[in-house]
């Protein structure tokens, strides 16, 4: 067994460089490829990967490389090995009862009747993970050899590489309870019973050639989950005194990313595992710790949620500081896996060379880790050339034009420039003006991207298609859309935003202080990646962004068509964003852009406008003491940005995937007219949360989860519609999908809204809820 060396990462991008992963399995979903293609490339980007972290500098076979590849997501990949699948998909099994890759989809995407598994935020990433469903009836076995083999075949290739999973504690900790299981079930209470099946696991590991395992526990660094943080650190002292115990496993590095651990570090120090993985960059350790001695700490120093090139200088001081602890060895590291950012900024050739130079992608990020090992081992002036450049790269971005410019407006706030008249004026005069039925119908905002839009779209963008012809094509497009809502019945309207490439990318092309990528992909979940872009400076908005096309939707509709913009919470989530200043200031910047051009859409005409929020979740910290302070300036810039709108502006926002209850109050505090929530996965869960608070403002519970290919039958709609009704007033309820409809095509589109139509119209009949 050797020991750890004094360079490593937590985890790589694993969708490739141009998305081949991505390619390769939304083709073999569609029936173009077969099993064999998908296994073929995705063994292929497992090998590239391994070679390109060799080039970059970290060892072939010291364990320094993670084996962190993933189809969809890590934490189905647990719950897929240990067998913790829900019973509507046992017959998927294989006769000697494993799973393999087409059944792994199935419950990841769901099938005809079969609903997959809830879809959540992964900590306070853009990441979406998969919510395992455990009850007492849960059967836990080595279901999957995958991982296994995925060891074999990097050992064949000539690498020890480290093999990734999430730990025993974190999968439970994030499960849902199963259908079967009697209420106030807990399945953090299967701890038992799912570690021996963990140590299985490690024998079958350290016989492929694993020398170590890494154990991804980053549940508990948070204090935003079900279970205390006492209870979470109890499992996992049960649990990793069993792991640790076995005599026939690899040496065990425990990852505790996302914040620090807290009391949590001695129960980690005190347990007999080899090494543990700290974060640095948002987190910190105790000045001591009992156990250390024959440990290694993995100190994450380098920020692997952010692009920002750092101060390298600093990432080394807080090595030496964890050295001084007492424990066999420090190697450096990223503070989180590096699934979170682009793969390599040299490929950004369009960028502006000055930015370059502030910023380090994955790659770079490897190339930082590899200088600090070396610092580590030889010593600072070894790397002296190192941490000058990423100090005076540091010092010019400061100093740079539009960094910090001096013309935003945020100083020059009052009181009354976040707030609206009060709510119950605001309804009546919004009632009367508008004039809709009960139940409104509307959807999210987005309508599908069909291959027609992306071509177009492409070649606008390589100049080989005028700008008149790109503007008559999308305004074809909006005639469609819009066409299409009047033939099925919806009662507010959309123009389906077939000019915009992403929700956020769209707002930062046309906002200063903002920059965008070529090939910056990074995962949101299962086969969808997003580009995120680069919030580096000032933000001001130069011309309205939005209003022409709305303005031209109106012009073909006597239904009132909502006008669409992206938040200012979500914009600086779903963005890499500047860290030199607060982020309540930055988001009060983009929210003084977007007040503007809801001023702008008034005076179109445009009477409803949507200001999308669907990061307001992910963002909140996970240490209870840092959650107040983020709630108010979130909620605050959300409520500067539509403080402006008229009384009879109905504002609406929009919430997706998240544990609404955490953060209802915050929901309430914004303040919009309409809120609509993720609620058909979670079969109107959230209901419950929403009807306890007191909820009095307009609500759209999801009723179309539009992350599965699946159409839902009017039954199963009515079903939610009914559910939703008995928990909330009828006044109140709005009926819409869960999202926006852009990944879905326009067959399966154009069926679940004329289901939600049909299934709507039903409920109003019923004299409960009559009109």
């Amino acid at each position: 067994m050797t020991a750890l060396p004094q360079g490593t990462i937590l985890g790589y991008p694993r969708i490739g460089r141009r998305r081949e992963l991505k390619k390769a399995v939304e083709a073999f979903w569609s029936g173009r490829s077969d099993l064999a293609a998908l296994e073929h490339t995705a063994a292929e980007l497992r090998a590239t990967t391994r070679e390109r972290l060799v080039a970059l500098g970290l060892g072939r076979a010291d364990s320094a490389i993670p084996e962190s590849f993933s189809f969809y997501d890590q934490v189905l990949d647990a719950a897929v090995t240990v067998g913790a699948i829900p019973e509507r998909f046992d017959d998927l099994r294989s006769a000697d009862g494993s799973i393999g890759l087409p059944a792994y989809f199935t419950i990841a995407r769901g099938e005809g009747d079969r609903a997959p598994l809830e879809m959540t935020k992964w900590f306070d990433s853009n990441y979406h993970y998969l919510v395992p469903e455990i009850g007492p009836e849960t059967t836990f076995s080595l279901s999957s050899d995958r991982l296994v083999r995925e060891v074999e075949e990097a050992v064949a290739a000539g690498f020890v590489t480290r093999p990734v999973i999430v730990g025993p504690v974190t999968l439970l900790a994030l499960a849902k309870a199963s259908d079967a299981a009697p209420e106030g079930f807990d399945p953090l209470s299967r701890l038992d019973d799912l570690v021996p099946v963990y140590v299985a696991l490690l024998a079958r590991l350290r016989a492929a050639g694993a020398e170590w395992v890494q154990l991804d526990e980053p549940a508990l660094v948070s204090e935003s989950l079900p279970a205390s943080t006492q209870q979470l650190a109890d499992a996992a002292t049960r649990a990793l005194d069993i792991i640790g115990g076995a005599t026939d496993r690899p040496a065990i590095l425990v990852a505790a990313p996302y914040a620090s651990l807290g009391a949590t570090f001695a129960v980690l120090a005190a347990a007999p595992i080899e090494g543990i993985a700290v974060d640095l960059v948002r987190g910190t350790v105790p000045d001591a710790a009992e156990g250390l001695e024959g440990k290694v700490l993995v100190g994450g120093a380098i920020d692997g949620h952010n692009i920002w090139r750092g101060d390298l200088s600093a990432a080394f001081e807080k090595l030496e500081a964890l050295g001084r602890l007492g424990a066999a060895s420090v190697s450096g590291s990223t503070s989180t896996s590096l699934l979170h950012v682009p793969h390599d900024v040299t490929e950004e050739s369009a960028l502006d060379p000055r930015l370059v130079s502030w910023l380090a992608f994955a790659d770079q990020k490897v190339e930082q880790v590899v200088a600090l090992a070396r610092g580590i081992a030889e010593g600072r002036e070894a790397i002296r050339s190192e941490l000058d450049a990423a100090t005076a790269a540091l010092s010019d971005r400061r100093s740079a034009p539009g960094v910090s410019d001096g013309t935003v407006r945020t100083r020059e706030l009052g009181d009354a420039d976040f707030a609206r008249a009060p709510y119950a004026e605001r309804e009546a005069a919004q009632q009367e003006a508008l004039q809709l039925p009960a139940l409104p119908l509307t959807t999210i905002g987005s309508f599908p991207q069909t291959g027609d839009i992306r071509r177009a779209r492409a070649r606008f963008t390589r100049g080989e298609l005028p700008r008149d012809e790109y503007e008559a094509f999308l305004r074809s497009e909006i005639d469609a859309v819009i066409e299409l809502q009047e033939e099925l019945g919806l009662d507010v309207l959309v123009h389906g935003e077939p000019e915009r490439n992403d929700m956020v990318q769209y707002f930062a092309e046309n906002l200063d202080g903002f920059a965008v990528t070529e090939h910056g992909w990074v995962q949101s979940y299962g086969s969808r990646a997003t580009r995120p872009s680069i919030l580096w400076g000032d933000v001001s908005r130069p011309a309205p962004i939005t209003v022409d096309w709305s303005r031209y939707a109106q012009s073909k509709t006597e239904k009132h068509v909502k006008g669409m913009l992206t938040g200012p919470v979500t914009i600086l989530a779903w963005s890499f964003v500047r860290d030199d200043q607060p982020l309540g200031e930055t988001a009060n910047q983009v929210a003084l852009a977007l007040r503007d051009e809801i001023g702008d859409l008034e005076d179109a005409g445009i009477a409803i406008i949507q200001v999308d929020e669907p990061a307001l979740r992910e963002l909140l910290p996970l240490k209870q003491g840092d959650q107040p302070a983020y709630l108010d300036w979130s909620v605050a810039s959300f409520r500067l940005a539509t403080g402006g709108a008229a009384v009879g502006t109905q504002v609406h926002t929009h919430l997706c995937y998240s544990e609404f209850g955490v953060v209802i109050d915050a929901i309430r505090a914004l303040d919009a007219d309409v809120t609509s929530i993720e609620a058909a996965r979670s079969r109107m869960e959230v209901v419950a949360d929403v009807a306890e608070a007191g909820f009095d403002h307009g609500i759209g519970p999801g009723v179309y989860d539009i992350h599965s290919p699946r159409v839902p039958a009017v039954d199963e709609i009515e079903a939610l519609l009914r559910r939703a009704a008995l928990e909330i007033p009828t006044r109140q309820l709005w009926v819409n999908p869960d999202c926006g409809l852009k990944t879905r095509g326009y067959d399966e589109t154009t069926a679940s809204l004329r289901n939600i139509v049909d299934a709507t119209r039903r409920v109003r009949e019923d004299v409960n809820v009559a009109v």
